[in-house]
Formats: C-alpha cells, sequence, structure tokens
C-alpha cells in the first residue's frame, strides 16, 4: 500500500533549472562523426537473421531516420526500438558499408 501512495506524491524542488536540465538533454544532438555504432548479427529461435545496430546518441527523429535508410539501401525489412535498429538478414557488411560512408564509426560486436 505505501509504494501506491508514494506514486501519487508530488515533489517540489527549489532548483530553477531542474526542468531545463531534462529538456537539454533531450534535445541533444552529437554529429555522426562522434559516434561509435555497434553492428552485430543476432539469430533468433527460427534460425532468422538480424543485423544490429546499436548505441546511437541522438534523438528518436534522427534514429527513425538513419533506420529507414540502413532498410532502404539494404532493401529488407526490420524495426526501430528500444534505441536500436534491427535490419532483417545478415546484412552486417553492407550496413558497416553505409554507416562508414555517412561519418560514423563503426565496432563489430560478437562474431
Amino acid at each position: 500500500m505505501k509504494n501506491q501512495h508514494d506514486k501519487n506524491r508530488v515533489v517540489y524542488s527549489t532548483n530553477p533549472d531542474l526542468n531545463k536540465a531534462e529538456e537539454s538533454r533531450e534535445e541533444e544532438s552529437i554529429s555522426a562523426t562522434q559516434q561509435t555504432l555497434y553492428v552485430s548479427l543476432e539469430r533468433n529461435k527460427g534460425g532468422k537473421v538480424a543485423t544490429i545496430i546499436d548505441n546511437f546518441k541522438g534523438k528518436d527523429a534522427e534514429l527513425n531516420e538513419l533506420g529507414k535508410l540502413l532498410k532502404t539501401k539494404c532493401g529488407t525489412g526490420g524495426t526501430v526500438k528500444d534505441g536500436i535498429i534491427l535490419v532483417q538478414g545478415e546484412k552486417r557488411e553492407q550496413v558497416i558499408t553505409i554507416l562508414n560512408t555517412l561519418g560514423y564509426k563503426t565496432k563489430r560486436k560478437g562474431g
């Protein structure tokens, strides 16, 4: 019962910059040349292979745009969620080439 009451409590702060710090953090964007993206392969239970791109730092809109570009250039489907881009198929080398031409540093992760 105590936890339910804690969720509904309003907490006040005397720090005038509290909300400003949260807003500025969300809007920060790091350029492609300052990021290192990890590219790995993942196999699911059905034996299908997917290429995973993670460690992206930036806005969700930029992540979605990058995911759409990678899926289009690779000619496959995929998804973008939880800060990770998933491209269907074993496309690791192709994805690394595309990311490098866009200015991202890449590292292979896994085997």
